[in-house]
């Protein structure tokens, strides 16, 4: 959504045998009674292709699961040649066969995961101008309604978007952004209805309730509205899947104008209006530079001008407050970000002036503005907590006195106001929304996350670890376990991580998680390096040439819970999605002795060969990242010696089961089904190598929120499968 529309008994293992849902019927023939074989798992064909790289050679057999179309097959999967179709179905089937055994547990936990949603639950209402906007959902629905009612009232509902209605008929249908024109007399929306992250935007007339004609086509899904609810901007999508122009048009229909292109294919491409919507900004940046455009609201057809040229290595993102800009900043050497301003009509940085200063460790994540107050979100060893500055310099702050939480400042849908909104929760504690008056200090609780089928925060503990890294660096481990649920070493552990782009991971609450807690497993969250739990240099002390910080600090917090007795080795499932997925991929081969079990969701495991493809949507702009093996010998050989799919070799594997999406563009399928090819023939255990690929999806899975729902159970399934090895069990 746009800015404006807020949006375990005595042990363990007794707990795992003794329940129900864990009591797995074997696999029998239903007319005789009798055990039945172990499927027998699908064969790739081999068809070796040699690639000659700055004088190394790899040789990858399993090239052809690529489809020289793939574009095409983004936007329509239905185009995917048939090898690799036939290829998929076989090895979907093979999956099912497998976990035959697991689809009674599969469903209960499903039910679970579905009797802790309010079915008919509806968002705290967030007002903008007359009205309050808000989403909302009926019994039974997969997908939310967006609405809005007259401010103050809670009747004279209308529905702006239902989008059941919208994915009607449709294998998959998501919403990206939505927005309300200034004015108020226009709803935009757009829909991705493939997985692909190709989106349409529609634009709906809020008087007459009809949608316009003329949607614009292949664009990201970010769009805005110029202040005078005239024009719309939008970002286009090219045939490569990448951000390349922003345009504008009259809202109603009419010429197009391109409003800037961006000539490097490495850089992403941002969009919207300023707090006080004087501005239209456009954002331009990677993972390490950035450079800002601006429009002034008043002129919505100007040429965009620029604040600051681009500088590799600076960051900077810029609001602006009524009478000065407000910049967050890495400039300066200010490793963990600063805030400082700067006047209207003089926003370069010669004229940048500190108004919050850096404080190494202490890592400003972001920053939103009312007319009197900036409010920002600091992150110090893996937590959070809320500062509130008034115009005069005062300080205060929003913490809480957990050891392991999330508070999240979801900011303000108006500018004039005081009122902000924030939400807390903890890996035991359902969400709270909170408005807060930042004048009188006042916060009003909204709403607190209601679980139908019940829930006791008392019933869990939540703990954090440090674990030591080989290089002495403490890496914080959050817990979540059952209270009855034994720290002696017998209780399976799903260890999760991700670990790269400075994404943290906070130890937030999920009803989910509850299906395997309460069946005696305690759920970990690694904070490795390689994200910014512990501010931008945890991030950059793994990325490029340092990136195997982020799989040794994994292997030691699964090391340190072994030895602080809340795990065994071989006892523990590993998972981690996207570029968590390499996570996974590259630790077990490191040290496959650890796991019982791997999820790699989505992995993106086949690293050399996507970091050379410049065509994939994602290559170029991630190679501050991760290195350019195209151009650089040195990067080629680092990333070579941890890359998942590469350095599979004969070894005793864990279970592993992988996911992917034919659509998507983030991950593309062949990865996961390559990595799977490969580690079949190789493996020396006679532990499962599973994929399963949605036909219908891409990088998010299942766009329903129920159907997503058993894309989770199917995961945690697998867990439990995995650590109690059922495959022994189920098959002769």
């Amino acid at each position: 959504m746009n800015r404006r529309e807020l949006i375990a008994s005595s042990a363990a293992t007794s707990l795992l045998a003794a329940s129900p849902a864990l009591a797995r019927p074997r696999a029998v023939n239903l007319t005789t009674g009798a055990r039945m074989s172990r499927p027998v798992a699908p064969v790739a064909k081999k068809v070796p292709v040699t690639i000659e790289q700055l004088g190394r050679t790899r040789t990858d057999e399993y090239q052809w699961m690529k489809d020289d179309n793939w574009q095409a097959v983004l936007r329509d999967p239905k185009l995917i040649k048939a090898d690799v179709r036939d290829h998929l179905n076989e090895e979907n089937a093979y999956r099912e066969a497998m976990m035959a055994s697991t689809l009674p547990l599969q469903n209960q936990m499903f039910e679970e995961m579905k009797g802790r949603i309010k079915e008919d639950d509806a968002s705290v209402p967030a007002a903008d101008g007359p009205w309050e906007y808000y989403t909302r959902y009926n019994t039974g629905d997969q997908h939310p309604l967006y609405c809005r009612r007259p401010r103050g009232r809670t009747d004279g509902e209308v529905i702006l978007l239902d989008a059941n209605a919208l994915a009607k008929d449709k294998a998959y249908s998501d919403v990206g952004s939505v927005e309300a024109s200034p004015d108020h007399n226009l709803y935009g929306y757009s829909e991705d209805a493939q997985g692909s992250e190709v989106f349409k935007i529609y634009i709906k007339d809020l008087v007459t309730g009809a949608v316009l004609p003329d949607a614009i086509d292949s664009a990201t899904g970010d769009f805005t509205f110029s202040p005078d609810s005239q024009w719309i901007f939008w970002i286009n999508r090219n045939d490569n899947g990448r951000p390349d122009k922003i345009f504008r048009r009259p809202v109603r229909g009419g010429e197009t104008t391109l409003v800037y292109e961006e000539a490097d294919e490495g850089m992403f491409l941002g969009l919207g209006r300023s707090s006080d919507d004087a501005f239209i900004q456009i954002s331009v940046a990677n993972q390490e530079t950035s450079e800002t455009r601006l429009i002034p609201g008043s002129q919505p057809t100007a040429t965009p001008v620029v604040v600051e040229p681009r500088v590799e290595a600076r960051l900077y993102e810029m609001d602006h407050w009524g009478d000065r800009w407000v910049i967050r900043t890495n400039a300066d050497d200010a490793m963990d970000f600063k805030i400082v301003e700067a006047p209207t009509d003089a926003p370069a940085k010669a004229n940048w002036k500190d108004l919050v200063a850096h404080t190494p460790g202490r890592y400003i994540e972001g920053f939103d503005l009312t007319k009197d107050f900036v409010s920002r979100q600091e992150r110090f060893d893996a937590n959070t907590r809320i500062v509130i500055r008034d115009r005069a310099g005062s300080e205060h702050e929003i913490a809480v006195d957990e050891p392991a939480y999330s508070l999240s400042l979801a900011g303000a849908s108006e500018f004039d106001t005081p009122t902000i909104r924030y939400t807390y929760n903890s890996m035991s504690t359902p969400t709270s929304v909170y408005d807060y008056d930042q004048k009188s200090r006042e916060r009003t609780l909204r709403k607190v996350q209601e679980v139908p089928s019940g829930h006791n925060a008392a019933d869990y503990v939540v703990e954090r670890l440090n674990a030591p890294a080989s290089d002495g660096q403490l890496v914080p481990v959050s817990i979540l376990r059952h209270k009855n649920t034994p720290v002696d070493g017998s209780a399976p552990v799903l260890l999760y991580g991700y670990g790269s782009y400075g994404m943290s991971m906070s130890a937030s609450f999920s009803t989910n998680r509850l299906s395997l807690v309460d069946r005696g497993f305690i759920y970990a969250i690694a904070h490795i390096r390689g994200g910014a739990d512990k501010g931008w240099n945890w991030f950059l002390d793994a990325r490029r040439f340092t990136k195997k910080n982020t799989f040794t600090d994994f292997i030691a917090a699964a090391e340190h819970l072994i030895d602080k007795n809340y795990a065994r080795a071989g006892n523990i499932v590993a998972e981690g999605r996207s570029a968590g997925g390499l996570l996974v991929g590259a630790v077990t081969n490191m040290r496959p002795d650890l796991w019982a079990g791997v999820i790699g969701g989505v992995p993106f495991v086949d690293l050399i060969n996507t970091m050379s493809d410049t065509s994939l949507p994602l290559t170029p702009p991630e190679w501050p990242e991760w290195g350019n093996p195209i151009e650089d010998a040195e990067a080629y050989d680092y990333m070579w010696s941890y890359s998942p799919y590469d350095q599979i070799g004969p070894k005793a594997y864990p279970a592993i089961l992988a996911t992917g999406g034919l659509s998507d563009p983030r991950v593309t399928y062949w990865e996961p089904q390559k990595w799977v090819a490969r580690l079949r023939p190789v493996t020396t255990s006679i532990n499962p190598i599973l994929l399963k690929i949605n036909m219908e999806a891409g990088h998010f899975a299942s766009s329903g929120r129920f159907d997503y729902l058993k894309d989770i159970a199917l995961d945690y399934a697998f867990a439990i499968w995995a650590v109690n090895k059922g495959w022994e069990r189920d098959f002769a």
